[in-house]
């Protein structure tokens, strides 16, 4: 869909620029502030526009997530996120976010039939892991393993067939938590664990994560539950670091797989996808409950240096919509396991109580986000925090499938190619090395 299409244009913006003058039109989207289309500001005026980090940036159009940071809403194709956690599952939410409409019963069988079908790796890729070193992050033996499922599906080069995209898009979907969970199997020296078709998505990775060949395994369904919610809150977040990754790579006519290993590898970094892991970090900082009214003391001292992770949101100005629906998620886990001796989890469950009611954090708004609240449930789960960030690409797949697929299927898409404010040298003229001060 392109802007005109839309039919909401407003009124053009007027920008003089000595004696160049350019009209920039006005776009209007169904949510969200207006946005200037400058497409054509360098050829009216000769100028680039400057935006580290497109923080200011509309970078696409896309139908898929809209948030509003100051209002505390995020929308899924229209639907609250607090909805879709609740009642949802995270089966339905793959095909909502693929396809733009949630299924019917019909439909929804025949989806997760399709879905469940693809979650078995080839053979072959079992020898992948072999080539690892067993000390190797998860991360990078996700990154690597799931680029190099082109190798074995070749058909996904041409992604100009809707086929061979509908395919691929199952194929990542279903494998990754087959990968994920070998990953983690394999750095601890444990039998690999096949998917099982009776079991849900949710269910499955809990499966392939902690059950053994030697002994049967029981889903408990109150985390079951719990990992089909992490899921759906960390589906898709809109333009993000490793969403925009995944599309400008995928701008390239790159096939499916290249460009989800991508967006795994932005996400690896500390700043987009560690944050529940920083959060672990930080209580095992503080050590035990007595310290924790000198450590707040040191977060609301700005020269002390010290930050509270997992409070507050670069995004949400006021809540995150996430985080009420994990705080009671995690709540349910600490009561199903009958944690009550592990030091980490109540320093976890006093630092909330404090800093929920402490009127320094009130008045800025630095509430729990979702991130806390994730981190200390994975850790009740039995999940290492090496496994954080891969749990979180488990999730992210869908929404990154879904804005790759919306981008390809745009009519005019075209390669992305930022421009940038050069401040190296001048022209100069070479020097040969023996002449040289």
């Amino acid at each position: 869909m392109s802007a005109s299409q839309t039919g909401v244009t407003g009124q053009p913006a007027t920008i003089t620029l000595g004696n160049k003058t350019a009209e920039l039109p006005v776009l209007t989207g169904v949510l969200g502030p207006d946005v200037l289309d400058i497409r054509r500001i360098t050829a009216d005026l000769g100028v680039f526009t400057f935006d580290p980090g497109y923080g200011e940036t509309a970078s696409c159009e896309s139908k898929i997530t809209f948030i509003d940071g100051d209002e505390g809403v995020l929308l899924h194709r229209g639907y609250p996120i607090e909805q879709l956690a609740t009642e949802a599952t995270f089966p339905e939410l793959v095909y909502l976010l693929l396809n733009g409409e949630l299924p019917n019963k019909a439909e929804y069988a025949a989806f997760v039939s399709t879905l469940t079908n693809h979650t078995l790796l080839h053979e072959q890729i079992r020898n992948f892991f072999n080539g690892y070193r067993r000390d190797a992050h998860p991360m990078a033996i996700l990154c690597g393993t799931v680029g190099a499922l082109a190798a074995f599906y070749p058909d996904a080069n041409d992604i100009s067939k809707p086929e061979n995209r509908e395919l691929a898009a199952m194929r990542l979907i279903a494998k990754i938590p087959t990968i994920a969970a070998w990953a983690y199997k394999y750095t601890i020296g444990e039998a690999f664990v096949y998917p099982r078709n009776d079991l849900s998505y949710a269910e499955n990775f809990l499966s392939m994560m902690f059950a053994r060949p030697s002994e049967p395994y029981t889903i408990n369904p109150v985390l079951a539950r719990a990992m089909d919610r992490i899921l759906i809150l960390h589906a898709d977040h809109e333009q993000n670091a490793s969403t925009s990754t995944v599309r400008m790579a995928g701008s390239t006519g790159a096939n499916p797989f290249a460009c989800i290993a991508a967006g795994v590898a932005a996400l690896w970094g500390p700043a987009h996808g560690g944050a529940n892991e920083a959060v672990l970090k930080m209580l095992a900082q503080i050590g035990s409950k007595e310290n924790i009214p000198d450590f707040i003391e040191k977060v609301k001292d700005k020269n002390s240096g010290v930050k509270l992770m997992g409070f507050g949101h670069r995004v949400y100005k006021n809540f995150d919509p996430r985080a009420k629906i994990m705080q009671a998620t995690c709540h349910e886990v600490l009561t199903e396991l009958g944690i009550t001796d592990d030091p980490l989890l109540e320093l976890a469950v006093e630092l909330e109580k404090i800093a929920l009611h402490d009127e320094y954090f009130v008045k800025r708004k630095l509430y729990p986000n979702v991130d806390f609240y994730s981190g200390i449930i994975l850790k009740a789960m039995g999940i290492p925090t090496s496994m954080f960030t891969v749990l979180f690409a488990v999730a992210r797949t869908t929404g990154w499938v879904s804005q790759w697929k919306e981008m390809i299927e745009e009519p005019g898409q075209r390669i992305s190619r930022p421009r940038q404010l050069y401040l190296g040298a001048g022209r100069r003229d070479y020097v040969p090395v023996e002449k040289r001060g």
